[in-house]
Order: C-alpha cells, then sequence, then structure tokens
C-alpha cells in the first residue's frame, strides 16, 4: 500500500523492530492484530490494525507478515457475526492478512496440554475456593496473599482434578485452575492468577467440544509463540501484564519466545471507546445500531462516509508513543476532509429549499449546461445540469432587507447560479405567517459561463436545484453524539450528555445526477459539506437517502469560541 512506507523519524517501536533486524536476533518480522470477537471494532482498533499490519507492509522485503487472528476463548460473548465483520473491517481498512487467518479456540488442545506440563512441574493446581474467597485471599496492594488449600494437592491430586474439569464433572464456578507464582508479589497479576474457567457453553468454532477454557492472559502469549510471533503489539493496560506473559512464556514447552510491547491507545475528545458502553448505546437503543454512523466503530465511519485512506492518514498523523494522552476528534475530521476535498466530485443539492420562478423563461424550455465534476480534478469529467423555469434555491440565500455585507439574492439583487447564468430577484411572495415562500426573479440572457457584464452587480454564487429535474431525498445531517469533550468524565454518567441534535433528518432536493448513484457513493454537496449515500438504507431511484460525512469546516471550533 501506498501508505506502507514509514515516515523518516520511526517511533519507538519501529526503532525497536529495526534494530532486532539490524543485529539478526530476527530474520523478519510477524506481527499480529487479536481482537476478541465479541463486538464491532472501533477506530481504536483501526490504530492498532494500521500499527500491525503496516509494519509487515513496511518490512516485506524481509519476508514480514501480520496475523489475523481471533482470541475467541470466551464463549459466552463470541458471536460469529463479530467474526466476519471484523474481517470486512480490516479488508475495508486496505489490509490483508493472505493465509494468515488464525483462531485461538484451535489451540484449545495446546493449551490444555500446556496447562497439564504446568501441573506436573508444580506451578499450577486446581482451587475449590469461591470468586470471593479467591479475592479475599489474593490481598492487596500493601497485604501479601494467602493461598487456598487447594495450593496443597499432590501432582497426581491436581492431575486428577483437571482430567475431571476437563471432561465437565464439575458445575462452573466449581474449581479453578490457577497458576503457582507468587502470592506476595507487589504485581497482582503474579498473585497465583486463574487459568482455567469452567463454562458450559456453545462455542462458535469448537461447538461444545470444550467445558473449559483458557483465561486470555494465558492463552495470549501461548498463541504468540505458537504463531513464531516476534513482536506482540497491544495497549498500555496489558504492561503490568508482561510479567505474566513472560512467565507462560519461560514454563511453557513453546518452540518461540515473542516480546510483548506496550504502546498507548488511542483516545478521541466526544467519544466513547469502551466496549461496554458501546453495546449499551447499541443495546438501549440510543443509536440504531453498531453501524450508526454517530459511533467510532468502524462500521459507523464507514456508514458515515469516512473514506479508509483518512484513517490510515490519521493513523499515521497521531503516532505511537507510550503515553497516554486524548486526540481531539478535529483532526480525524481534518484527515477526512483532506482526502475528500482532493477525491469527491461535486454535486448540489438544497437542503431548505425555497422556490423561484424565472419568469422570462417559458414554461417547458429548459437550458443545459456542462459542468466540472471537480475543480482541480479534470479526469473527474463533467456533467450536464438542466435549468427549467423553477428552481429550489437555499432560503438562507435570500433576505428581504439583506445587510450591507450579504450579497447573495435579495430584492432587485442579482446572484449567479453555479454552472449557470446570472438572475436578477424581481419580486416575492408571502404566506399569512409573513414567511417568505416564493421568489419570482428573472434570468439575464448571455450570462451563462460568461463573465459578469458591465453594469450588473454580482458578487456571489449560490448552488441550486432544477424543481423539474431534481431528486427528492432523505438527507441525515450527523453531528457529535455528545456534547462534551469528556463523556466518560460527565458527573451523570456518559448518557446524560448525549447530543439531542446528533441526528436530524430532513427532506431535501438533489441534483438529477445523483439519481442512479449506489450505496456509498462520496461527494460534495457544493457549500454545505461532504455526503454520501447511506451503505444500508440508500436505494437508488427509489429512496435516495445521503449521510453527512463532515461539514466543510469545523462548526465545533465556532462553538467554543
Amino acid at each position: 500500500m501506498s501508505e506502507s512506507t514509514p515516515s523518516a523519524k520511526l517511533d519507538f517501536i519501529r526503532e525497536i523492530i529495526a534494530a532486532d533486524l539490524a543485529s539478526g536476533k530476527h530474520a523478519t518480522t510477524i506481527t499480529r492484530f487479536p481482537p476478541e470477537p465479541n463486538g464491532y471494532l472501533h477506530i481504536g482498533h483501526a490504530k492498532s490494525i494500521c500499527l500491525n499490519f503496516g509494519i509487515a507492509g513496511e518490512n516485506a522485503a524481509t519476508g514480514a507478515r501480520c496475523h489475523l487472528r481471533f482470541d475467541d476463548t470466551n464463549p459466552e460473548k463470541e458471536e460469529t457475526e463479530y467474526v466476519e465483520s471484523i474481517k470486512a473491517d480490516v479488508r475495508w481498512l486496505g489490509f490483508d492478512w493472505g493465509d494468515g487467518l488464525y483462531f485461538a479456540s484451535n489451540y484449545f488442545q495446546f493449551f490444555y496440554d500446556c496447562a497439564v506440563h504446568l501441573i506436573k512441574n508444580g506451578l499450577a493446581y486446581v482451587d475449590h475456593d469461591s470468586a470471593e474467597e479467591m479475592r479475599i485471599k489474593r490481598g492487596n496492594l500493601t497485604t501479601p496473599g494467602t493461598r487456598s488449600a487447594g495450593a496443597e494437592h499432590t501432582v497426581e491430586e491436581n492431575l486428577d482434578l483437571f482430567a475431571r474439569m476437563r471432561a465437565g464433572e464439575f458445575k462452573e464456578g466449581e474449581c479453578v485452575l490457577r497458576a503457582r507464582i507468587d502470592m506476595s508479589s507487589s504485581n497482582m497479576n503474579l498473585r497465583d492468577p486463574v487459568l482455567y474457567r469452567i463454562m458450559h457453553a456453545h462455542h462458535h468454532n469448537t461447538g461444545d467440544a470444550w467445558c473449559i477454557y483458557p483465561m486470555y492472559d494465558y492463552a495470549h502469549p501461548l498463541e504468540d509463540a505458537l504463531e513464531h510471533i516476534t513482536h506482540s503489539l497491544c495497549t498500555l493496560e496489558f504492561e503490568n501484564h508482561r510479567p505474566l506473559y513472560d512467565w507462560v512464556i519461560e514454563n511453557c514447552p513453546v518452540a518461540s519466545k515473542p516480546r510483548q510491547i506496550e504502546f498507548a491507545r488511542l483516545n478521541l475528545t466526544y467519544t466513547v471507546m469502551s466496549k461496554r458502553k458501546l453495546l449499551q448505546l447499541v443495546q438501549e437503543g440510543h443509536v440504531s445500531g453498531w453501524n450508526d454512523p454517530r459511533l467510532p466503530t468502524i462500521s459507523g465511519i464507514r456508514r458515515r462516509g469516512y473514506p479508509a485512506e483518512a484513517i490510515r492518514h490519521f493513523s499515521k498523523r497521531i503516532g505511537i508513543t507510550k503515553f497516554n494522552g486524548t486526540t481531539d476528534v478535529a483532526l480525524l475530521e481534518f484527515e477526512v476532509r483532506e482526502v475528500l476535498n482532493a477525491t469527491a466530485p461535486r454535486r448540489m443539492a438544497v437542503l431548505d429549499p425555497l422556490k423561484v420562478v424565472l419568469e422570462n423563461v417559458a414554461p417547458g424550455t429548459h437550458e443545459v449546461t456542462e459542468v466540472p465534476n471537480h475543480p482541480q480534478q479534470p479526469e473527474l469529467g463533467v456533467r450536464e445540469i438542466a435549468m427549467t423555469r423553477e428552481i429550489w434555491i437555499e432560503r438562507e440565500d435570500f433576505m428581504e432587507d439583506p445587510p450591507k455585507k450579504f450579497y447573495r439574492l435579495g430584492p432587485g439583487r442579482c446572484v449567479r447560479l453555479r454552472g449557470g447564468p446570472i438572475i436578477r430577484c424581481t419580486g416575492f411572495g408571502k404566506n399569512d405567517a409573513g414567511e417568505v415562500t416564493l421568489i419570482h426573479a428573472e434570468m439575464i440572457p448571455g450570462t451563462t459561463g460568461a463573465d459578469t457584464p458591465e453594469g450588473i452587480e454580482c458578487r456571489a454564487a449560490i448552488h441550486w436545484v432544477d424543481a423539474a429535474n431534481g431528486i427528492e431525498a432523505e438527507v441525515r445531517l450527523y453531528d457529535r453524539l455528545f456534547t462534551v469533550e469528556d463523556p466518560d468524565g460527565a458527573e451523570g454518567g456518559f448518557l446524560s450528555v448525549i447530543n439531542p441534535d446528533s441526528l436530524k433528518s430532513i427532506r431535501a432536493w438533489v441534483e438529477p445526477s445523483l439519481a442512479g448513484v449506489g450505496p456509498e457513493f462520496s461527494c460534495q454537496f457544493e457549500r454545505i459539506g461532504y455526503f454520501v449515500s447511506d451503505l444500508a438504507d440508500h436505494q437508488p431511484g427509489i429512496r435516495p437517502v445521503f449521510n453527512r460525512t463532515v461539514a466543510l469546516r469545523d462548526s465545533w471550533a465556532k462553538k467554543g469560541s
């Protein structure tokens, strides 16, 4: 991919990898992206995807690769739906795992064999204490823990109990397998952590073959070692888990020794990233689903019209560090605008229509002009636009009593129609409430595509849609889901600061060239913003639906000023 070339200044992870390759410690680099299929991915995962797959792309000459691996060790929360959505997200971002698709559940027998190995070496035991008893005996940061009576089992007793766990003789919560490490360690993760728990649940991949399942901290290092991962990249919350990661590698019969390296996760303003909170938003109906365009899920931002290229650029711009922080979501929106400004064709739409009647245009006649699809990209071609006697303009482009610096339409004033002629307002009509409902105007002949004639003052151009040929469409104006920068820290909880104006659905008019476009067609509605035909609801010629991707400028910056 074009973005796979690293910047001149390497981040600390790439520096480590470059040094390992230069020293001969590794002949190549193998990374992995290991999501748990218990929900949809969000933009924080996109940062990890770009990092892991990006490093593989940068080192392709050495045979580097990145595995897509599903950490599916918790059958109660995992579903095939999530597996398929994750695959789609990774592909959409522009990455390919080739034949490197793996499932932790395919290693269940190996995990079990390693657990038996630990038991035989006196490094694991079966514990019958309840979860509450284990919590109490674990101690705290100032008090060492106390081992349970289960730690006094002989090796033979533990082997028998573990085999009976495997055979399904015990109920859930009746016993667990624990590592024997150090109950007085200052690192709580080393105080005899649980390695296996009993779960009588159907697994999406292995069915009912197993009723005991490994814990993540035990399975993850073994997965990495089995796949010969060289650099296991994870976020900072796993830093305190690294000693346990290394302990498992050192004490189990594995063929390789991967290195875990931690980096700062992505946090965005006006956004929540917790899977639990995202699930709550979905389940309680605050949003329409996992792919709601207001969510930071990859499927949501795709449906909103964010280009994958912009996500890759954003991930590269924010960089990789070891320090937690929060990134302004405006930076993400900036990258979206940068990509769309260069690539999105221009179209016209009127969101708050006010009808204009061109009195000197005969009924049934029309004028056709060619308009470029992009002002700086001639290769995107041109399109024809027809104008008849009646057109729609934005209500805000007319003022009955315009101030001095208002250069759009008003009584006796002239304005140019984008790609069309200059028109002059000759009058207007109102309803009983005193609202302007109709504009009377005249078209000035010979001004289409021409300079402004002498004697005519015209200092602005406005967009418009022909009333006879335009298409009525649903336009969804999406905004930020929360009203404060840190919804996680809101006094009343994150649900208390949901933006009531995060979605407005309106009926609008769009130019006829948009009649046949399919889903995910991105364009700029001139003078309004960037929009995309909805991935789920848009039906060409039947039900046109367009989502606002982002405004032309950061309107929130104005709100905060």
